[in-house]
């Protein structure tokens, strides 16, 4: 117990840090401790919302950061951990409102301080956009896991055998992203068509491009050591990721408060707990222990992607993702336990 707490330490110091400036903030905002309380409460809502959104995120990272030069597994760690707090929970609300109201950053700033519903309207119309492209990216993120004619291992075998037996077909998983992402267009309206499309078309390229640049570092034997070039590629895609998987806790945060100050701070402690399971996942090569982990976490990537496609159609609450994610993970842990038994 004390030694998987050691991985949480600092977590937990941002956790208490969070939560005093938290209710700092509300104080001050209001101007009575009861304002104080509620921005305590929200905020402690966001990091668990956070946490229970991005824990498939952690097994991801996990998946990818085992195979990277330790040097690059601790700049994922350190700057990775900065970029995702700052920049897709400050930076990229920021700059979604810069680019919808045609405004420059501290204006943008000045506007979510002093006229939050506003700064919360623009990112609400954003929101088709947004989902569009981080569900087309998710989507391969995960089809690419599952159509490959290596896999051997199969947890949910009559999907995933059918998956990897169809993997020799060239550009199968854009084929399927594309008919998923015409499928819902045909349930929006005329005037919000062209941004879905757009958003969800550039999430392919997108997607595709990371995957290039990480193959060329991969590859690259002459210049630098390949095990650099290997971890910057991997750094590259991870970053992307993050940022594909942050779309729906940073969105959703609207819901609880407009304050993009306190959303900050409510997600970046969510964050710290990410980056924390990803360590212990890493360095206690829990993948390997529990067998089906693994896919449980591009399964609940998978829902996820289906999951911001339906939302550009229908609102879905954020508990709703967090408990779909949650209990694929969960499911895929208590198979990963029935094989050990039966193994043993």
């Amino acid at each position: 117990m004390a030694a998987t707490l050691a991985y949480f330490r600092w977590a937990l110091g941002v956790t208490i840090a969070g939560l005093i400036l938290a209710f700092c903030l509300g104080w001050s905002f209001s101007g009575h401790i009861g304002g104080g309380f509620e921005f305590l409460l929200i905020g402690t809502v966001l990091a668990v919302l956070e946490i229970s959104l991005s824990f498939d995120n952690a097994i991801v990272n996990a998946n990818k950061l085992q195979h990277m030069a330790l040097e690059w597994q601790r700049r994922f760690l350190t700057w990775g951990i900065l970029i995702a707090v700052f920049g897709m929970r400050i930076v990229f609300p920021l700059l979604i409102v810069v680019i919808a109201a045609g405004i420059g950053p501290w204006q943008a700033i000045h506007l979510a301080a002093t006229q939050p519903t506003e700064y919360a309207r623009i990112i609400g119309e954003a929101h088709i956009g947004i989902a569009a492209f981080g569900g087309a990216f998710l989507m391969m993120v995960s089809l690419t896991y599952f159509f490959d004619e290596g896999k051997e291992m199969h947890w949910i075998a009559w999907v995933e055998r059918q998956m990897a037996r169809f993997a020799s077909v060239r550009g199968l998983e854009v084929a399927v992203v594309l008919a998923v992402l015409l499928g819902f267009s045909q349930m929006l309206p005329d005037v919000k068509l062209g941004v879905y499309l757009l958003a969800g078309l550039s999430g392919l390229p997108t997607f595709l491009g990371v995957e290039v640049i990480g193959h060329l570092l991969d590859e690259s034997d002459q210049a630098t050591d390949i095990a650099v070039k290997g971890g910057l590629g991997a750094f590259l895609y991870l970053e992307v990721l993050d940022a594909s998987f942050s779309f729906d806790g940073v969105i959703g945060a609207f819901a609880l408060t407009q304050n993009l100050f306190l959303i900050a701070i409510g997600l970046g402690i969510g964050a710290m707990y990410v980056r924390s399971m990803t360590i212990m996942l890493v360095e206690r090569q829990t993948l390997a222990q529990f067998r089906y982990l693994e896919h449980g976490a591009f399964w609940s990537v998978l829902v996820l992607s289906v999951i911001m496609f339906a939302q550009t159609v229908v609102h879905i609450p954020e508990f709703v993702t967090g408990l779909l994610g949650a209990g694929v993970i969960g499911l895929s842990i208590v198979s990963s336990l029935r094989y050990r038994r039966l193994s043993a």
